[in-house]
């Protein structure tokens, strides 16, 4: 007599690999959802310029004045001086120096961070210049205690503000490249290729 084959019971059936990987495949194209448009590289590249350029302009307005006013203060000399010229188109104050040995000398007022004091044509006031060069002049009062540098600040302010606005269009990249994946889901998640005519069975005739 014959044995008989024995059948393997139903629990113990297992679905063939290339099932096992369509179901796969479904459920993850299932899953997948369209990623947000990412930030462009070119907007991260634009914000990291302007934060460059916002800090050199910060640097322009405070190292100038500040040097100017560090060489006076270490050898500049005091003078009483007259303002005879005051304009804002171009904006220059221009003083006459009347007690020193440069008496006579007319020169424009530096300006502090492309600031220049309030005053009108007429008006006296105390300047500190340097004997070297009277053109490197400013008021004595500014000398002793510089105003608050308006312009630096703003600048300032402005580059941190781009360098913080480009940060966050940064992470924002990342979060959603690590999030999302691909743009796309994968060819074998959306059916896989279009089949051939190999595949079709196609001839030409």
């Amino acid at each position: 007599m014959t044995k008989k084959r024995r059948r393997h019971p139903a629990d113990q059936y297992q679905l063939p690999p290339h099932v096992i990987k369509a179901h796969q495949d479904v459920a993850r194209a299932k899953a997948w959802k369209p990623r947000p448009p990412l930030p462009q590289l070119r907007l991260i590249l634009t914000g990291f310029g302007l934060t460059l350029l916002c800090i050199g302009m910060a640097l322009v307005f405070v190292l100038p004045s500040r040097s100017l006013v560090q060489d006076l203060r270490s050898h500049g000399e005091g003078a009483a001086a007259t303002v005879i010229g005051v304009d804002s188109k171009p904006k220059y104050v221009k003083v006459r120096l009347v007690s020193s040995p440069k008496a006579g000398t007319e020169v424009k007022l530096s300006d502090y961070a492309g600031m220049l004091p309030e005053t009108e044509t007429g008006a006296s006031m105390i300047v500190t210049y340097d004997p070297e060069d009277p053109s490197r002049i400013l008021a004595q009062s500014w000398v002793e205690d510089p105003p608050a540098n308006l312009p630096a600040y703003g600048t300032s302010a402005l580059a941190v503000i781009c360098l913080g606005l480009t940060t966050a269009v940064i992470w924002r990249r990342f979060r959603i490249l690590r999030t999302f994946g691909p743009e796309k889901p994968s060819a074998s998640s959306t059916g896989g290729e279009k089949p051939s005519d190999k595949s079709t069975g196609n001839t030409k005739s």
